[in-house]
């Protein structure tokens, strides 16, 4: 929490202040998209740069994501800082090849010669009614590939200082925005500036269970541990932030003191970043559970239309509440 002055913001708000100050501190750095300059983004996010950096650094592209996201590529090697917007995760996998073929891979196959210093950002998750084509959860996917770093701003503070972190790195970062979180408002310190993306955060302290979470499954997951502490129940919760690399010296820590784990995961359970998580706490900390691991993830469905499906699909505070529980020993009997 801040102990210093603050100001109230929206998360979109905090995105466009990171995305202006990257634009006026280093000339390299341009934005490109669909719809970004005119129409201001597909969720505002770049309302108004248009006017205030112009054509040639807020640019509008073609329907194309394979193109405009090689393009940005092409300028990352010539040079330049691009920071390449696309609307939604699903409209990621038209750009696939460019992003696991030929961003991902440059450095491995010229020997360390060529680096690609783009930044991809993203929308993801359900929660808006945006059907199974605009609404998955799929950066576990691409937390798969080695060469990429994934990163999903949860808080106001780091949807404003990821950005410039990672365009300081000279290889791809992937940047995923929860499209329900655009519209969260909270206080940003004054002197906010960049921020850490190697390294996990815990939001909440407590010793009972660990909950290992990220984006914008963080503030079920809060809600969840609020009610479990009603009844003497205490959550650490963990906010992943990069998905990869993976801090696990942070979640380790956190299992030895609670020795108990839930992970929450808007993705698919099968073959996902819970499997993950779970598989390595299996090979490197599991004398150190007192009980299975958990994971509450979305239901094995595309994401549905109507909103009390899309609900159902989605992990919800009381399944999260449910799951620890779960975990828990039961009632010494009377």
């Amino acid at each position: 929490m801040a102990n210093g002055p603050t100001r109230r913001i929206t998360y979109r708000d905090a995105m466009r202040e990171a995305i202006r100050e990257a634009l006026t501190r280093d000339p390299r750095v341009f934005l490109m998209g669909e719809d970004v300059g005119r129409y201001g983004g597909a969720y505002a996010v770049s309302k108004g740069l248009l006017a205030e950096f112009g054509p040639e650094r807020i640019r509008d592209t073609p329907l194309s994501e394979s193109t405009f996201v090689g393009a940005g590529i092409g300028a990352a090697l010539g040079g330049s800082r691009p920071i390449v917007e696309v609307m939604t995760v699903n409209f990621s996998l038209l750009a696939l090849d460019q992003i696991v073929n030929t961003a991902a891979t440059i450095r491995h196959m010229s020997g360390g010669q060529f680096s690609v210093p783009v930044v991809i950002r993203m929308a993801t998750g359900a929660g808006r009614q945006l059907a199974a084509q605009h609404a998955h959860s799929l950066e576990g996917w691409l937390a798969h590939v080695p060469g990429l770093r994934i990163v999903e701003p949860a808080t106001i503070e780091d949807a404003r200082g990821m950005l410039w972190t990672a365009l300081q790195d000279p290889d791809p970062v992937l940047i995923f925005e929860h499209q329900t979180l655009y519209n969260l408002e909270g206080d940003l310190p004054a002197d906010a500036g960049p921020v850490d993306i190697d390294r996990a955060v815990v939001r909440r302290h407590g010793g009972d269970v660990t909950v290992i979470t990220y984006g914008a499954m963080l503030y079920k997951s809060l809600a969840a541990a609020a009610t479990l502490a009603a009844d003497g129940v205490e959550c650490e919760v963990i906010d992943l932030r990069t998905l990869r690399p993976l801090d696990m010296n942070t979640i380790f820590e956190s299992v030895r003191r609670t020795r108990r784990v839930a992970i929450v995961d808007e993705g698919w359970r099968s073959g996902g970043l819970s499997a993950e998580i779970a598989a390595r706490l299996a090979e490197s900390a599991f004398y150190d559970l007192d009980a299975p691991i958990a994971r509450v993830c979305s239901a094995e469905v595309p994401i549905p239309y109507p909103k009390h499906l899309e609900d159902a699909a989605v992990p919800q505070a009381a399944a999260i509440v449910d799951a620890v529980r779960a975990l828990l020993p039961a009632p010494a009997p009377r």
